[in-house]
């Protein structure tokens, strides 16, 4: 229980200013420590300040020992109508000569053998199988009957076998699935002695996978497969007329009707189905109750309009639970490329329309581009890639398999007409040599081929140089951003210290303004890190670093100091060593040996002599920061990791032990005073009983 204290009651005395005042004078030590505390903290703060501008510095460095800060090319062709070409910073300083293109490089193409339709009103957004009489379908029909499911897994720890865990599986279907891993289609092998290849992938009677090639960690596998039939709920609506399955084109079928109310399901109910020609089948339950109709063609379910129905917002649900199967067809393609061999199988719906087949084709990694013709109704397959992949003019980059390709779709290989794909074929400095591309690189010169010309013409001259002005301003930027840092740097240890104004005690703000409390803390902030030794040793160290002279086989004597090359230190010594250049002579020497200027800065060695400027730099700002980190830490570090750190902690520890003692010595004022209150009011009692008494007589 807290002491209670008396205030004055008995002796008339303002305890708690007496007590107040007698505390200000034993809490001066405590607002030192509360000062130095503060002092410590901004000390830290500017420390982390410094080394944030230092690891900017040090991300410039880091751009400036890359060749790309030095090897900035530009090129330039004698006619960029027929030949033009980019470099990288890779491409030497050279000359191409292009004197002649006698073949650019073309994309094969196939057309197919005629229309695809005999009635131009055929839609290619809509059901292939709704359009059958449309179609020109000599040599296929939808025979095959299943489901084509689909199902992705992904590879949690590589390896070569996958588990699908597949059910339901069509039995010896095995061999028209379609198997993408990360969207690349590999081959299905069913033979289980054969020896896989890298593309090639086991299928086993359970639907388990086997890759000829181990599969990286978190691989996603997708499998298109068949099974003997799929399962479709459809909700029936409160309103509305019509419900469609997931797949038209249905050969067998099931339906049951479900009815759930308050979360209770009722006994399935076995409905029926009445043919009733073309296509349409009533669904009936066994007391000849009408609940619609079902279109096999389009998997379109119309509700009979006495149809029972949920009501609006009611816990009573019904739904149709129908498992059928539905006709399918599968094709495949097969490319050469410039990775590799690429296959794909293609699982097509019977309800599917063109187009969706067109664009499982061209999405896939087979690289071609499938195009249909409305007009004509004809149909064109054409490589994403030019150029000729495997060098026989008798044998197509792109080949087929399957009915609906060949005969449905006319990509019959006897009778469709093949534009080759082509090679460009140039001259470049007296070589004739070929590319699969129009666009290619030498020697980090990218160039591009316009148009073909002849060896009589006058031959195209590319030349590569150096972008002296990109390189200028490059080093220029540098040294701006060096002059920055130094002069932030040079300011911080110059500042002047204000001993005489200490951080402000609360006491002490309550009597000033906004405005004086701010000028007041800019003074005490001021001058924390005052010829600070290690900001000093980095300003003396990236001097040296920056006079010394270079010493490597790659760079000439001319060309081995800073000064060799227009860089100088300035004549105002205050100014702490900040640099000024010479522009033309920079230029100058940039224009004259770029190899030397890149390597003053970025060469490499085993002495410091050897290693170029911002090799150096970069390692003796790295030191400095790892100097201010062990003082200072970072945003993220504890206190026990940095010297600042345990030397606040160790404060903080002080400054929690003297609060303590200034809690029981108030306690003890107020108990001192708090006895003379009683002392003074017993006084009080005993005086008033003897005047009454005296009084009495």
């Amino acid at each position: 229980m807290a002491n209670l204290r008396i205030s004055g009651l008995a002796s008339g005395m303002d305890i708690d200013s007496i007590v107040s005042d007698m505390m200000k004078i034993k809490r001066m030590p405590l607002d030192k420590l509360k000062q130095e505390k503060q002092v410590m903290e901004w000390q830290r703060d500017d420390y982390r300040e410094m080394n944030t501008l230092l690891l900017d510095f040090r991300s410039e460095l880091t751009q400036m020992k890359l060749t790309t800060r030095y090897r900035t090319r530009t090129t330039t062709t004698t006619d960029d109508s027929r030949v033009t070409a980019t470099a990288s910073s890779a491409a030497a300083l050279s000359s191409f000569s292009i004197s002649s293109v006698t073949q650019l490089a073309s994309a094969e193409t196939l057309v197919n053998s005629g229309s695809i339709y005999n009635d131009s009103s055929f839609d290619p957004n809509k059901s292939m199988f709704d359009q059958q009489a449309k179609l020109d379908s000599t040599g296929f029909a939808w025979q095959t009957t299943g489901a084509v499911m689909s199902k992705s897994i992904s590879v949690k720890n590589g390896g070569n076998t996958v588990e699908t865990e597949l059910s339901n599986i069509k039995a010896n279907t095995q061999g028209t699935w379609s198997v993408k891993v990360n969207g690349v289609g590999y081959k299905v092998v069913t033979d289980a002695t054969k020896t896989l290849g890298e593309k090639e992938v086991l299928i086993d009677q359970s639907g388990n996978l086997t890759f000829g090639k181990t599969l990286n960690k978190d691989s996603v596998v997708k499998v298109d497969y068949i099974a003997n039939e799929r399962t479709d709920t459809l909700n029936i609506p409160t309103t509305g007329d019509t419900l469609k399955l997931n797949k038209g084109a249905i050969d067998s079928v099931g339906i049951k009707f479900i009815k759930t109310i308050d979360g209770v399901k009722e006994e399935p109910i076995n409905l029926n189905l009445n043919d009733l020609g073309n296509n349409l089948f009533l669904i009936t339950d066994g007391s000849g109750k009408s609940y619609g109709t079902l279109n096999k063609a389009t998997g379109e379910i119309s509700l009979d309009e006495n149809l029972e129905r949920p009501e609006k917002d009611s816990k009573t649900t019904m739904s149709f639970e129908v498992t059928y199967d539905h006709k399918y067809t599968t094709f495949s393609i097969d490319t050469d490329t410039s990775k590799g061999d690429r296959h794909d199988t293609f699982l097509v719906s019977a309800s599917d329309s063109l187009n969706s087949v067109i664009n499982q084709v061209n999405s896939s990694s087979v690289g071609v581009n499938m195009f249909y013709d409305s007009v004509t109704g004809q149909m064109t397959m054409t490589r994403n890639e030019t150029g000729d992949f495997n060098n026989d003019p008798n044998k197509t980059d792109t080949t087929f398999s399957g009915l609906f390709i060949t005969s449905m779709l006319k990509f019959d290989p006897n009778a469709a007409a093949k534009v080759q794909g082509l090679n460009a074929i140039f001259t470049v400095n007296g070589l004739e040599t070929n590319r699969t591309s129009n666009t290619f690189d030498i020697n980090g010169v990218s160039f591009t081929l316009n148009k073909t010309f002849e060896a009589t013409e006058p031959p195209v001259t590319i030349a590569i140089n150096n972008d002296s002005n990109a390189v200028f301003e490059n080093i220029k930027g540098f040294i701006e951003k060096y002059n920055e840092l130094i002069g932030k740097i040079q300011k911080k240890i110059q500042e002047e210290r204000f001993r005489d104004y200490a951080p402000l005690t609360d006491e002490q703000r309550e009597s000033l303004s906004d405005k004086q409390q701010e000028q007041w803390e800019e003074k005490a902030k001021s001058g924390l890190l005052r010829r600070d030794s290690a900001l000093s040793s980095l300003l003396s160290s990236m001097r040296t670093d920056f006079y010394g002279s270079v010493e490597s086989e790659d760079i000439s004597p001319l060309f081995n100091q800073l000064a060799k090359i227009g860089i100088k230190t300035t004549a105002n010594y205050l100014e702490g060593g900040k640099l000024e250049i010479n522009e033309a002579q920079l230029k100058k020497a940039i224009e004259e040996d770029p190899l030397s200027v890149e390597k003053l800065f970025n060469a490499t060695g085993t002495t410091n002599g050897q290693r170029g400027i911002a090799q150096r730099l970069y390692d003796t700002v790295g030191r400095t920061m790892d100097i201010i980190t062990e003082k200072a830490g970072k945003s993220f570090s504890t206190s026990a990791q940095f010297t600042i750190g345990r030397q606040l902690k160790n404060l903080e520890n002080q400054i929690d032990r003297f609060e303590d003692r200034m809690i029981q010595l108030e306690d003890r004022y107020y108990r001192q005073f708090t006895a003379m209150e009683k002392a003074i009011q017993q006084a009080n009692q005993q005086s008033a009983y003897i005047m009454n008494n005296m009084f009495n007589f």
